[in-house]
């Protein structure tokens, strides 16, 4: 560590504050399922997913590696490339959080490598390859996968608790919520610290600080599991809101399907490999299990906003970072310009925040200010059909006749 220059150090200081938006802008991918049904207390979930960040950091190498000597062209980047890169990256996970949209840090990081190298280098500098195995596809199949498997979990638990008491059977889910929940937190560890471990990496390698093709130094894993844990830890309640009440109502049984549908899916693309956006397969197996229940619905306005900043995300990161590069390029006075707007556009998203603030004393209330939508509304009619007793019950009630002098109220079967 003795070779790293005051750039470099600025550069692996930025990466470690784009983990730590990572960590809180995707607490919600773990948690939100478990805190709307309150299966957990909030603090408490929030707490127990940072520890499970950091503890799956250590568990694989794989996504770093993709990243590192994979995604671009090691030769043709600079320091430089790689801090425009990340403050394009930062500046898009802060606007998606400042609205409450669960975009995809994966993605914003990406973008920003891929748009900082573009101005850098052009085309030749990004592995196309690469970025369609590896980014695009799995960015696609993801959600699609997660989704499906939500939807069919949930069916299958129905069906199989289908005569048992929704209140009875309720403590068993909610305590298999806080396990796949653990599971979820595991995986976003093991999948989302590798970026930030990966970017590290490789701006050593361009600093000739350690040798291409180098797995993450240790000391570099141990930074980006703490960076992801402390944003866990303080949650993104924005999005946590918009997870668990604004995309879809969720009971035990279809928060545990979500939950353990997410972390397979996320689990086996960090052992191939795949750098896959945890917050697109949690949100693909949430909208797959509100509908698996039988008058489930999704709130697709909600769900509209979201797909159309998963689209962005790219291209968006990939601009600023790009602009950031141009300014960088232009040499030390470039690079302070960039850090400072940094800075000050953190400033203003947070500033913005406290307007109207979300924490952990108001995240599951109920006023979510999403209208139901034309969809939404056709699919809640197709709701459970009540019992018979429930019917029998109800005929009893309003055939009994109201004694003289009484109200017009009509007596209920207890009355009697």
């Amino acid at each position: 560590m003795e070779h790293i220059t005051l750039l470099l150090a600025i550069v692996i200081v930025t990466a470690l504050v784009f983990d730590f938006t990572n960590g809180f802008h995707d607490t919600a991918n773990a948690m939100a399922t478990t805190i709307s049904t309150g299966a957990l207390k909030p603090k408490t979930a929030v707490a127990m997913s940072a520890v499970l960040n950091l503890v799956g950091a250590f568990l694989s190498v794989e996504v770093a590696k993709t990243i590192s000597g994979g995604l671009v062209n090691e030769s043709g980047i600079t320091v430089e490339v790689i801090f425009a890169a990340l403050v394009g990256a930062i500046l898009w996970n802060l606007l998606t959080w400042l609205i409450g949209l669960p975009s995809s840090s994966s993605h914003a990081l990406f973008g920003g490598l891929i748009g900082a190298t573009l101005m850098s280098v052009g085309a030749s500098g990004v592995n196309g390859d690469v970025v369609v195995t590896k980014v695009l596809l799995p960015a696609i199949a993801a959600p699609l996968v997660a989704g499906l498997a939500a939807l069919l979990a949930t069916r299958l638990t129905y069906k199989l608790a289908g005569k048992a008491d929704e209140k009875a059977t309720a403590k068993g889910y909610r305590a298999g919520q806080i396990a796949s929940a653990g599971l979820v937190s595991l995986a976003h560890g093991t999948n989302d610290a590798q970026k930030t471990m990966g970017v590290i990496t490789l701006a050593l390698v361009t600093g000739n600080v350690i040798a291409p093709g180098s797995n993450p130094p240790m000391w570099v894993i141990v930074s980006a599991g703490v960076a992801i844990a402390l944003g866990t830890y303080l949650g993104g309640w924005r999005i946590i809101r918009t997870m668990g009440k604004g995309l879809t109502d969720l009971r035990p049984p279809q928060g545990f399907a979500a939950q353990t549908s997410a972390a397979t899916v996320i689990l086996a693309s960090s052992h191939l490999g795949f750098s896959l956006s945890t917050t697109q397969s949690c949100s693909g197996a949430v909208m797959g299990a509100g509908l698996g229940r039988k008058g489930g619905v999704v709130r697709w306005s909600t769900a509209t906003r979201m797909f159309v900043a998963w689209g962005l995300t790219l291209p968006a990161a990939g601009l600023v970072a790009a602009a950031a590069e141009l300014l960088t390029g232009q040499g030390t006075w470039g690079i302070i310009a960039v850090g400072a707007l940094l800075v000050g556009g953190s400033a203003v998203i947070w500033a913005l925040s406290r307007r109207k603030p979300v924490d952990h004393t108001n995240v599951i209330d109920d006023e979510i200010g999403e209208p139901a939508g034309v969809v939404t509304t056709a699919m809640a009619a197709v709701s459970v059909p009540p019992t018979a007793g429930a019917l029998a019950a109800e005929d009893f009630k309003t055939t009994i006749p109201a004694p003289a002098g009484s109200s017009a109220e009509p007596a209920s079967p207890a009355a009697v």
